[in-house]
């Protein structure tokens, strides 16, 4: 049984490159540029969190000149590339932004991502992510990768954000 994600707790949104913020697929051009499919409106949801005051980080196993591209478009500050070791990479941006686990929301789609999920509070799978991501993520998206599966995630935590806290219950 899942648990259920707690959207308010977020702090901090991590996400791979391929397969999430992309549809997963590589372009070629004939001079051997490799090309990338970015979705708008998972780029506005990343702009959005990122006014609100929630943490937005690029954690990648490539390295491309493109992702650099993107997150400096999209005022995306925390970027690593070649990250062989997504958990380490993770552990080392908690510690550096004093965030806890429960605190950090990590969205991927393959098997180089499963270790990034453990470490994080809210593990979150693309609906197209491999069945082991999948069963992996505390919340699989409706959407598909690079088709608003990014979006999808930043409206959640910010409609969180904006819910009034409730009172504790004390019984009486």
């Amino acid at each position: 049984m899942r648990r259920r994600p707690r959207w308010a707790a977020v702090r901090a949104l991590v996400t791979d490159v391929d397969g999430v913020l992309t549809d997963g697929g590589l372009y070629y051009a004939e001079n051997g540029d490799e090309l990338k499919r970015f979705d708008v409106r998972d780029g506005q949801g990343l702009v959005l969190l990122r006014e609100a005051g929630v943490l937005t980080a690029i954690v990648t196993r490539k390295r491309t000149t493109i992702v650099v591209r993107r997150a400096r478009d999209l005022g995306i500050a925390e970027v690593h590339q070649d990250a062989r070791d997504k958990a380490a990479v993770l552990a080392d941006l908690m510690t550096r932004h004093r965030l806890t686990a429960a605190a950090v929301c990590y969205v991927g789609d393959d098997v180089g991502d499963l270790s990034a999920m453990r470490a994080a509070g809210l593990p979150v799978a693309v609906a197209d992510a491999v069945p082991a991501v999948r069963r992996a993520a505390t919340y699989v998206t409706r959407a598909r990768a690079g088709h608003g599966a990014i979006r999808e995630v930043c409206d959640l935590i910010l409609a969180a954000r904006r819910q009034p806290r409730r009172p504790p219950d004390t019984g009486q």
